[in-house]
């Protein structure tokens, strides 16, 4: 008698690590989400994700053959680096693929950028199923859009169609490499609204940010200019792609509430043909549904060990 077969997913975020383990239909047995330890550097994190995952699966599918691992990552993957991944000190120098081959010896790896990866799962069973073309906007730690055509990811030619963390902001961005201008996702983000709003001995997160917004005038007035920057380059994207519909996920949806306004009114003002904005319909973990989402196809193709092309 055959063990019975399942996949892995994890999903490796600038401030946690999501992992799944999923039968091969992709139904979840088990799932856990762990501080990333980004403070500590880039090794302590894949190995601290490694570790859980491998820890789930015993806990979780003892005696099950792993069929597949997709992994999710900000920046973009490939098999001996990660670019475009300034979250966590020393990430863009890890060598993902072969590290995950290595931690997971026999197995399928796929990879794939996290915006892109929930924008796939969003497509396929959220709430940009039957939208076309759409958008998923992930507001998390960090920003990036994807883009969806006919239900599939556009990627670009070098893997970072939607990078719009490293939007120009101003006219005088013209001309300027980046490190020489201050790029959006350092001003539109999780992380630069921590950094905007934090000083010496008062250290905030973007969430306690929305907190104490309606008591605090400066704190309110800051994400007043947040939504407003991010509200003006969504309406660029859908002047550009005259989307369906624009989904919106990642931790900052939690502030959903101080965020849709803004953005729909933007929308509605700015676009010749407005789009539905929605909130995504997994807000919070459609990047681990979309590695789980690599693993399954992984699972269901000729045994291989690759690394994927979602990137």
């Amino acid at each position: 008698m055959h063990p019975p077969r399942v996949v892995l997913g994890i999903d490796f975020g600038g401030t946690k690590i999501a992992v799944a383990v999923c039968d091969l239909q992709g139904s979840r047995l088990a799932s856990i989400v762990v501080d990333s330890l980004g403070e500590r550097g880039a090794r302590a994190t894949f190995d601290h994700g490694v570790h859980t995952a491998k820890a789930l699966l015993a806990e979780s599918a003892d005696g099950a053959q792993l069929a597949a691992v997709g992994v999710t990552t900000f920046g973009i993957p490939f098999d001996d680096r990660v670019e475009l991944a300034p979250a966590i000190r020393d990430w863009h120098e890890l060598e993902l693929g072969r590290e995950l081959r290595a931690a997971f010896p026999g197995t399928t790896v796929e990879l794939a950028t996290d915006a892109k990866a929930a924008a796939q799962a969003e497509a396929r069973w959220g709430s940009l199923a039957g939208a076309d073309p759409a958008v998923y906007l992930n507001l998390g730690t960090g920003l990036a859009a994807a883009i969806v055509i006919d239900g599939r990811v556009l990627v670009g030619r070098d893997g970072a169609a939607g990078e719009i963390g490293y939007n120009l902001r101003e006219v005088t961005d013209v001309g300027l490499r980046d490190g020489h201008r201050i790029v959006l996702e350092d001003m539109v983000s999780g992380m630069g609204l921590q950094r905007r709003a934090s000083s010496p001995g008062r250290q905030l997160t973007a969430a306690d940010v929305f907190d104490h917004a309606d008591n605090e005038a400066g704190l309110d007035d800051l994400i007043t200019d947040f939504v407003d920057e991010l509200a003006f380059h969504v309406v660029n994207i859908a002047i550009l792609v005259n989307p369906a519909k624009i989904a919106v996920g990642g931790g900052m949806t939690r502030s959903w509430r101080r965020i849709q306004p803004r953005l729909t009114e933007a929308l509605r003002a700015g676009v010749p043909y407005p789009p539905d904005l929605v909130l995504a319909h997994f807000p919070d973990d459609a990047p681990l549904l979309g590695a789980v989402a690599l693993a399954v196809d992984a699972a269901s193709a000729p045994t291989t060990t690759s690394i994927g092309n979602l990137s």
